[in-house]
């Protein structure tokens, strides 16, 4: 098993020995990860690492070779993204995570095809409570929002199914340095406040780990380390890992 430094409560989402690629070729080997109930877990590494691809995995969206992914001890390994939405797990993709033509309402009405609509209305005002400033824009084109806002509303659109794990592939990409901190600070801890359990994907790994509870470096598709992200974050050979860099006799063999 890679280094552990540290225990954990019981998971809630729980990937075991995954293999994944494509075409038969896989890009991820023999990872676990997984995540708690109000917990942030966060994967970091460097780029081409697999991180995305792992998510994608997760979410039915790139073949699974080996290994397994259960929801409460139940088998959901390659569902496709319908069925692990009904079953309490919401994606927000890097990329296209919003209807551009459609206003914020209406997006979150699409976010919220699952809820019944006479809970409907109910459900938009309390997702409007935790992110209140897209109730100032509920008319707006989602084309017309700013790229914070953009993905305020990707993640309260999948937030109106009330998912208990989200999934989040690089929230902040193409994010100022303010707006990604707001992305992480407020947007992140926000989803944990409201109850859910969040297993998040990266590329900013010190202001990641910041705000998060547990925390896996994925190098190459091998996972190397995993532990609490607050003492990941103080390692002092941690810059090495994110480049891409294991340190000499750091043991990987066995996460292969």
């Amino acid at each position: 098993m890679p280094t552990s430094l540290g225990e954990r409560p019981e998971q809630i989402l729980a990937v075991e020995g995954l293999v994944a690629g494509y075409g038969g070729a896989p890009i991820v080997h023999g990872v676990d990860v997984s995540v708690g109930p109000r917990e942030v877990a966060t994967i970091v590494g460097p780029n081409g690492a697999g991180k995305s691809t792992l998510l994608k995995a997760i979410m039915g969206q790139v073949e699974i070779l080996e290994g397994s992914v259960t929801l409460d001890g139940m088998p959901v390994t390659g569902l496709p993204g319908e069925q692990l939405a009904r079953r309490g797990i919401g994606f927000v993709p890097q990329a296209k995570d919003v209807f551009a033509t459609l206003s914020v309402v209406e997006n979150l009405e699409m976010g919220g095809y699952l809820v019944p609509k006479s809970k409907l209305a109910e459900r938009m005002r309390e997702v409007l409570e935790i992110f209140p400033a897209l109730g100032v824009m509920r008319t707006r084109t989602a084309s017309k929002l700013s790229g914070g806002e953009r993905k305020m509303l990707a993640i309260a659109r999948v937030l109106m199914s009330q998912p208990r794990v989200i999934v989040l592939d690089e929230p902040t990409s193409n994010l100022s340095p303010g707006l990604a901190h707001e992305v992480l600070d407020g947007q992140v801890k926000a989803l944990v406040a409201a109850g859910a359990a969040v297993l998040l994907v990266e590329q900013k790994a010190k202001e990641a780990l910041a705000i998060s509870d547990w925390a896996y470096v994925l190098v190459a598709g091998v996972l190397h380390l995993t532990g609490p992200a607050s003492e990941l974050l103080a390692r002092a050979d941690i810059a090495e890992l994110f480049l891409g860099r294991v340190p000499d006799g750091f043991a990987t063999s066995s996460a292969q």
